[in-house]
């Protein structure tokens, strides 16, 4: 027989003598997926591949005919995908909002990337640019997602329900 403070090698699973809080497991009640005292949360990755998939909105709109063409369309895109960029996470409590839509942004123009070289529109794929600019697209689009971050940081505190 082994000592009460020796884990029980028949049982790997069981739970250890110890106090709770060094125990694996989920967290305590009341506390459900928060991070410890003093670190931060970290990045939510089905949230960033969420948001940066609204770069499908541009061959999904072109192919539809919604939208009409050239600059309306453009714009309405844009618009579309700040008001939901903002909306989710300046009224959500999401953590760190800058720094997961800047990861967006760079989603974003990854996703946009890859369909236009698959679908061969404007673009790399294309012949419509050369390649040399992906990196400052990707720069742009990253940019253009730590601004959306700033204002959803703003949002989040004005609302005063900042992460938690």
């Amino acid at each position: 027989m082994t000592s009460p403070q020796q884990p029980d090698p028949r049982y790997p699973s069981a739970p250890q003598p110890g106090p709770p809080s060094s125990q694996p497991g989920p967290p305590p009640a009341g506390q459900p997926g928060r991070p410890p005292t003093g670190q931060p949360a970290g990045i939510s990755w089905p949230l960033v591949a969420g948001l940066a998939s609204m770069a499908l909105l541009w061959p999904l709109t072109a192919l539809t005919g919604i939208g009409g063409t050239g600059a309306p369309r453009a714009f309405t895109i844009i618009a579309v995908t700040a008001v939901v960029w903002i909306g989710v996470v300046g009224l959500g409590r999401v953590p760190r909002p800058v720094a997961t839509l800047t990861l967006a942004g760079l989603g974003f123009g990854v996703v946009a990337l890859a369909v236009s070289m698959l679908v061969g529109g404007v673009g790399i794929g294309g012949g419509g640019a050369a390649a040399w600019t992906a990196v400052p697209a990707l720069a742009m689009d990253a940019g253009w997602g730590a601004l959306a971050g700033v204002v959803a940081l703003g949002v989040q505190r004005a609302r005063g329900a900042g992460p938690r």
